[in-house]
């Protein structure tokens, strides 16, 4: 049953500026320093208004050398820390820690501690990399998508072993922790994370992208948590029951949608005309993005061609504003076609407990600030009772 409400900052600073297909293309924007770090101001004021409307999560996306504007924040972790303390209670969520970008022994001490010094508001989220720019800059693998999931699968390993144990060791192809080497006069054997969360164990989220057998089988096995945004309600109601499946076999009985988040890029307005002409815009700076990238999945032949990481690829233009609507990928509406849209999928998806409102890439702040508040207003209280201080 749907309970809990979040939304998606990934760090775009492009505030409505020649956004669409007619609009600037995306490589040629570049902006100054000055316009890139406004992504800062922007997430500390959306953090404020999420905790006055009442909203659980503000999640954000970890991205570099984006010059274009479109994902401008290189650590969650310094950036949650300053924002918990221009708010009270809301939770940051890693959406997500790439972690072939990180040792993974530095990403556990880094979360550990902004977990301690935000009282415990942080929750863990990790990802493969999408960004040959920024995985491969990092030394990491990104084109041979094999060599990524194995070194990905080893640094999370890593991770839980540093997390959830009082001393670790850890052997493997890409790590041999501690190094076999003297320390204060004795060989050194075992390591200790510090400081460690303080929540154990901790939660984690991983995006489900592609619905790749072994993937979800891999996120089954550690208790891994599923986040879907933007993806089609055919492949929602193919992958709600496959990772409900991989977890049955690891032992894990969960109803349909549990461990899980939907994500919906959205627009509300008076009416669905309204709203689909506000939204398309945003659509469409979202395929210039995201296609050259291989990160969008609505049909199958999208599906059939595979990028880099594993994940579809296609021909921008080859998107159809239409098309997604009609599949749900993105959605257009009143409020309450928004509510009967999420009561269905309550309907299918009793476990499902999480929905997330996505700012898109091009949205100005003031129109991510009164569609949240419309939301949280007129859509929310149909899912639990809570007050709207607004």
């Amino acid at each position: 049953m749907i309970k809990s409400f979040s939304t998606l900052y990934a760090g775009h600073v492009l505030e409505g500026e020649g956004i669409g297909f007619d609009g600037v293309p995306h490589d040629d924007r570049w902006y100054p320093n000055d316009r890139l770090i406004q992504a800062f101001d922007i997430a500390r004021d959306t953090a404020q208004l999420l905790e006055k409307l009442d909203f659980d999560i503000l999640w954000m996306a970890e991205h570099h050398f984006q010059r274009e504007g479109y994902e401008c924040i290189p650590n969650l972790l310094i950036l949650s820390q300053y924002l918990s303390q221009h708010t009270k209670k809301i939770k940051f969520g890693c959406g997500f820690n790439v972690l072939p970008m990180w040792h993974p022994l530095r990403l556990a001490e880094d979360y550990a501690m902004v977990d301690v010094l935000t009282g415990g508001r942080m929750i863990f989220g990790i990802g493969r990399g999408y960004h040959t720019r920024e995985v491969e800059t990092f030394a990491a693998p990104m084109q041979d998508a094999d060599a990524n999931r194995e070194l990905f699968e080893e640094q999370f390993e890593i991770i839980m072993k540093a997390f959830n144990q009082d001393s670790f060791t850890h052997r493997g192809k890409h790590y041999t922790l501690p190094p076999e080497i003297p320390y204060r006069g004795y060989q050194l054997k075992e390591l200790t994370l510090v400081p460690r969360p303080v929540n154990l164990p901790v939660e984690t989220w991983q995006p489900i992208v592609s619905g790749n057998p072994r993937g979800l089988d891999f996120m089954a096995k550690h208790g891994i948590k599923g986040m879907m945004l933007g993806t089609s309600a055919e492949y929602i109601g193919q992958w709600v029951p496959a990772f409900q499946e991989a977890n049955a076999r690891h032992g894990r009985e969960l109803e349909l949608g549990e461990n899980m988040a939907m994500g919906l890029w959205a627009y509300l307005d008076d009416s669905h005309e309204k709203a689909a002409k506000a939204l398309e815009p945003l659509f469409e700076e979202h395929v210039k993005f995201a296609a050259p990238l291989g990160m969008l999945r609505y049909n199958e032949d999208q599906m059939k061609a595979t990028g880099p990481a594993g994940v579809a690829t296609h021909i921008a233009a080859g998107s159809s504003f239409k098309d997604v609507l009609d599949n749900r990928a993105w959605f257009a509406g009143t409020p309450e076609e928004t509510i009967d849209y999420l009561k269905d999928i309550e309907a299918k998806y009793p476990g499902l407990e999480q929905v997330l409102i996505g700012f898109p890439m091009g949205e100005t702040k003031a129109q991510f600030a009164e569609q949240i508040t419309r939301f949280a207003k007129d859509v929310m209280p149909a899912f639990r009772k809570s007050a709207v201080n607004a």
